[in-house]
């Protein structure tokens, strides 16, 4: 199966981001309107619905392309797109004038590691699995 490899790459790249954020938009809608939970990201709600499982698919066939000239596993490759993606949506929620809670600026340190190391194992398992069912790598 030849035929296609970075489409093919594409596709394997979104589906874990795709799949994963049904079920928090799926806990979201639960929270909003069952619960009246009051947390108003409807504004911001476009760029991980939108950008991050195409940034995912494109960096999945950024990998296939360039995997025999940077020898880097799939897992650290994957572990470098939330440094990518943090600055990008700080700047999604300052130009849509989102204001980002305090207690998210003292979590940083915390959270910041944590993301990379969800990352790093979503894509060594999930984005990999994905990658050798459609016999990329």
């Amino acid at each position: 199966m030849n035929k296609h490899p970075y489409l093919r790459a594409y596709m394997a790249g979104i589906a874990v981001p795709t799949v994963f954020l049904l079920f928090i938009m799926t806990g979201y809608t639960l929270l909003r309107l069952v619960y009246h939970f009051p947390v108003p990201v409807e504004r911001v709600i476009v760029f991980p619905m939108a950008v991050v499982p195409n940034l995912w698919g494109l960096w999945n066939v950024l990998f296939i392309a360039w995997r025999r000239r940077v020898p880097l596993s799939l897992g650290l490759h994957g572990a470098i797109l939330p440094i990518l993606l943090g600055p990008l949506g700080l700047a999604v929620s300052a130009l849509l004038k989102f204001s980002i809670p305090g207690f998210a600026a003292h979590a940083f340190p915390v959270l910041a590691p944590l993301a990379l190391i969800v990352y790093y194992f979503a894509w060594k398992y999930f984005v990999g699995f994905l990658n050798s069912v459609l016999e990329l790598a």
